[in-house]
């Protein structure tokens, strides 16, 4: 790649996310989750539970890898699949230790989150947001 491809935006950006990603997920490899196990878990934040069609909706999965997730992660005894709310709907609530499991994720983004704002300070930091948010709206086309 020229010199010139490698200091563009789009290669920092690029390079920006992919070093991001690694960092969200090397909590999840140390646990022996995978990519995408986090979305579950972070969708399961209501303690009655939450229905697998909110699931699909809200990790923009397939039913069928939905399912397929769920059943891996009731394996490792970090969810139990039941009837929630008051239609009694097929869906799932995380167990104790997957209460835990989500919480690390959390307070880990939480101090990736905070790391970059303290070496950026909150003027940048704010005006990073701003200026990523508009990228993310032109890329979607």
């Amino acid at each position: 790649m020229s010199k010139s491809a490698a200091g563009s935006t789009l290669y920092r950006l690029i390079e920006a996310g992919h070093l991001a990603r690694q960092a969200l997920l090397a909590p999840l490899a140390a646990r022996g989750l995978e990519a995408g196990d986090d979305a579950i878990l972070l969708g399961l934040a209501d303690p009655a539970g939450t229905t697998t069609d909110a699931l699909v909706a809200f990790t923009g999965l397939p039913t069928d890898q939905l399912d397929a997730r769920l059943a891996r992660l009731e394996g490792r005894d970090l969810l139990l699949r039941l009837a929630v709310g008051p239609e009694m709907e097929p869906g799932a609530r995380l167990s104790q230790q997957g209460h835990a499991m989500r919480q690390a994720i959390e307070d880990h983004w939480a101090h990736l989150e905070q790391t970059l704002a303290e070496d950026l300070g909150d003027k940048r930091h704010k005006h990073l947001r701003k200026a990523l948010k508009r990228i993310i709206e032109v890329l979607r086309f």
